[in-house]
Formats: structure tokens, C-alpha cells, sequence
């Protein structure tokens, strides 16, 4: 009887608060990825071929758009041209000049809008003054959605990855279901979906990059919240998400690691050509380091050496670049 009694009492408890201590809800939760969702995150590559941290890109020049705040100046110290120098392009597409008006400079990249400005200025009847016109802050934005301490929209600045995203978000809650995290990019309507899953733990615990893409205006970081079986199977929390298997190996020496390079590493790679794969490296003491004796793991003479490559998953390979650091 006591038995029954308490069951009850658990249901009210739950029906009239809506949570427990396993974090079970009777209300929908709104951070729950969607069977639609996991459809089409499994039918996307694996790898996408997007830039991502070490591979980054420079983003493709942009007009200007409603939020972006400006810099407006005349080199000219003589000049007698004053105009309100911060400026935020409004909604309606055009910045303020005082008493010389308004122009619209949406859609327009910044040297036609300093040559707009320059003509208004002319039109007012003023000497011809140079006008320089700079991007102090883009109005381009990201999205960190779900289990995040301080969910909501940030400024894009061009060189975030999502780990600066999560991060600018507070991080993670205890919460969140690092096993169900992605990138999902804005598409057209009716077109394909553009969604990349992200392995947290690998990205933070052994510095894979493989899923720590460089964001795009617009981007949406998705976290998911643990579902009542999360919680109840907690011994398997440790256990590799499905999506993020891979094998990693150690490098034999950290000096080897790409984290050098500046993250913009094409750049770098466009002139320094790493041996081939399998060819030793040459480890003496003279390049400043003890040779490491055979029969090591993942000595001159380990099986991982003699592996294929081509049968290794991208990014698990390892670089030596101490051949070309060595004095001239």
C-alpha cells in the first residue's frame, strides 16, 4: 500500500512541477534533436570539404547590410566637412550626414559607398573632400542554440570556429548531449540542407579538427538535450559517439604538430612541401633530438609507419616539418 502510495505522489510531483531529478519532463522540451534532423545529419558527409580551424579561409568580400557599423573620416585635417564618424547602417539601408542628409549605402561595398558620400557632399555645394569609409563591425551573426549556458546570436568576425562559438556561449550545460551536436548552415528553400556533426570531446579532449569548422554569417550551433535514457544509461557517457569514430594515434614528437602553422594554413602549405608519406625523416641529435630506438610504439620502424595511407581517415596522418626548420 505504502508502495502504491508513494507512485503517486511521484506523479503529482511531476505532473504539477513538470521535472524531476532525472531531468524527466511532462512538458516538450524544445532542445530535443528530431528524427527529421538525425535523418538528414546521417545522409551528410562525414568530412565535408569546408574550411575548418588550421584550414581556414578568408571570407568572400561582402556589400554592406543593415547593422553594420561604420567609420566614417576625412583624411584632410584642414577640411571643414564634418559628419557624424560612427555610423550603423539602419534598416532602411542608409547612415545619416547631419546636416548634408541621407544616403543609401546597402548593397554597395565600401569604396562605392565612400564615392556615394563624396557625391552628396558635392551636391551640397562643398569643396571636393576625400571621404574614407571603414568596417569597424559587421552585422553578419552566428547562432548557439540548446544546451549552452548563454544561448543566443554573436558577431562574426571571420576567423570563429565552433569551439569559439561554444565558448563565446558559456560552454556547455551538465545537460547537453555531446553525442548529438551539430553545425547546420542556411539554405535555400526547397533546396538540400547543409548540416556537419560536431565531436566535442574530440575537438577539446585530443585536438581533432576534423568537425571544428570555420563558421559562416548565419550558422546555427545546435546542442541537444540528454533524453531520460541518457541519463539512466550514465555509464555509457564515456563511450565514442557514433558519428565521431575515428582512431587516433599520438605523434611521436609534438614539435611535428601543424599548430605552428598560422590558422590560415593554406597559406603556409602553398610553400612548404612535406616529405612523402612512409620516407624517413631524418631524427638525430643533431636536429636537436634523441633518435628513438626501434621497437618503440610508433618508432622509425612501427607498424602505423608501414600503414598505408590512403587507408587512414583524414586528419589522422602526421607531418614532420623539423627537416625544413633545420639551420642554412
Amino acid at each position: 500500500m505504502n508502495r502504491w502510495i508513494g507512485l503517486l505522489v511521484t506523479s503529482l510531483c511531476v505532473a504539477g512541477t513538470g521535472c524531476s531529478s532525472l531531468g524527466f519532463s511532462s512538458y516538450p522540451s524544445s532542445h530535443l534533436m528530431t528524427h527529421e534532423t538525425k535523418r538528414v545529419l546521417d545522409a551528410s558527409p562525414r568530412r565535408p570539404a569546408v574550411p575548418r580551424e588550421l584550414r581556414q579561409e578568408v571570407l568572400p568580400s561582402r556589400s554592406l547590410e543593415p547593422g553594420d557599423e561604420l567609420l566614417i573620416e576625412t583624411p584632410e585635417l584642414d577640411s571643414e566637412v564634418r559628419v557624424p564618424a560612427d555610423q550603423r547602417v539602419m534598416g532602411d539601408g542608409t547612415i545619416d550626414l547631419s546636416e548634408f542628409g541621407r544616403v543609401v549605402v546597402a548593397g554597395l561595398t565600401l569604396e562605392q559607398a565612400e564615392g556615394a558620400i563624396q557625391e552628396i557632399l558635392l551636391e551640397s555645394g562643398v569643396e571636393p573632400t576625400v571621404v574614407n569609409v571603414r568596417l569597424i563591425e559587421s552585422g553578419d551573426r552566428y547562432y548557439v542554440i540548446g544546451e549552452v549556458n548563454s544561448p543566443g546570436s554573436y558577431p562574426l568576425t571571420g576567423n570563429e570556429t565552433v569551439l569559439d562559438g561554444l565558448m563565446a556561449a558559456g560552454g556547455l550545460t551538465s545537460r547537453a548531449a555531446v553525442c548529438e551536436m551539430l553545425l547546420a548552415r542556411p539554405s535555400e528553400p526547397g533546396s538540400c540542407r547543409v548540416t556537419m556533426p560536431v565531436c566535442y570531446r574530440v575537438i577539446t579532449q585530443i585536438g581533432d579538427t576534423t568537425t571544428n569548422y570555420q563558421l559562416r554569417p548565419g550558422d546555427r550551433i545546435f546542442v541537444a538535450r540528454q533524453s531520460i535514457w541518457d541519463e539512466l544509461l550514465f555509464w555509457r557517457s564515456g563511450q565514442t559517439c557514433s558519428r565521431c569514430c575515428d582512431q587516433h594515434r599520438a605523434c611521436r614528437d609534438a614539435s611535428s604538430a601543424m599548430g605552428w602553422i598560422t590558422s590560415f594554413g593554406a597559406v603556409a602549405e602553398s610553400w612548404i612541401s612535406p616529405p612523402p608519406v612512409g620516407e624517413a625523416v631524418e631524427t638525430g641529435v643533431e636536429a636537436g633530438r634523441e633518435p628513438i630506438p626501434d621497437g618503440v610504439p610508433n618508432g622509425p620502424e612501427s607498424p602505423s609507419d608501414r600503414a598505408d595511407p590512403e587507408a587512414l581517415p583524414e586528419g589522422a596522418g602526421e607531418l614532420d616539418f623539423s627537416a625544413f626548420l633545420e639551420p642554412r
